[in-house]
């Protein structure tokens, strides 16, 4: 296993002015329409009420782009990122951004990632970022375990989406999607759904597949924005 030597630490330094150069930089070329839904993210900036942004792993370069432009209008972000050597740069890129950051697993360090995404939403009021089909797949199928840690924190659930009407999409499992310089985008954020408290473990099927349904549907509304077919399984 790799581990995250002196020479890996200056790398690294080195390289984080480049890497925010070019985030900036690709971000700034974007034409973004006019986000629909948006008003379900300002009710809540400055409440000091923490909700779970939830979208695919694929849509991370952009979701995570748009939630942080609203950590100065008072929503507390946080991102859950693997605490291996990989995971060290965007690790530092969302420290810069202001964010909390929580290095565990859903897979290697399940419980103890859930027991740390739950003391910070419910004593830090931290609204912890989560792919809902991550990190290792199903495609587009919403975890479990984000209803369970929306139930036990009463934190509602907000699923956003995006389309763009060009766009690299990488060979992974989740088809990562990068919008190319100048591409339009069009982002959409869904309702906030409340997961209520007295439902058992074994009967929460209904709400994991009403918010994939929401989250697939979120991101037909952006591609209709656009007017774009995406590619099988996009």
């Amino acid at each position: 296993m790799r581990t995250l030597t002196r020479k890996r630490q200056i790398t690294y330094a080195l390289a984080m002015p480049f890497v925010r150069l070019i985030l900036r930089s690709l971000w700034a070329t974007y034409r973004i329409a006019p986000i629909r839904g948006e008003e379900h993210l300002q009710q809540i900036a400055g409440t000091n009420k923490p909700v779970i942004p939830c979208y695919w792993h694929q849509h991370h370069f952009i979701c995570a782009q748009y939630l942080r432009r609203f950590i100065p209008r008072g929503i507390k972000l946080g991102f859950l990122i693997s605490p291996s050597v990989d995971g060290e740069v965007p690790a530092r890129i969302a420290r810069r951004w202001g964010a909390q950051v929580i290095r565990g697993s859903t897979t290697r360090t399940g419980a103890q990632a859930m027991r740390d995404m739950y003391n910070l939403i419910v004593k830090q009021k931290v609204s912890p970022v989560t792919t809902s089909d991550g990190p290792q797949g199903p495609l587009h199928i919403f975890k479990i375990g984000d209803i369970l840690l929306a139930q036990l924190t009463q934190a509602p659930l907000l699923p956003l989406s995006y389309a763009a009407d060009r766009y690299w999409q990488l060979r992974s499992w989740d088809r990562f999607m990068i919008p190319k310089p100048f591409a339009r985008i069009a982002i959409c954020v869904g309702q906030p759904y409340a997961v209520a408290k007295g439902i058992p473990a074994e009967d929460l099927e209904p709400q994991r597949l009403a918010m994939e349904n929401a989250l697939l549907a979120l991101q037909q509304d952006a591609q209709r924005l656009l007017q774009v077919t995406p590619p099988a399984g996009a």
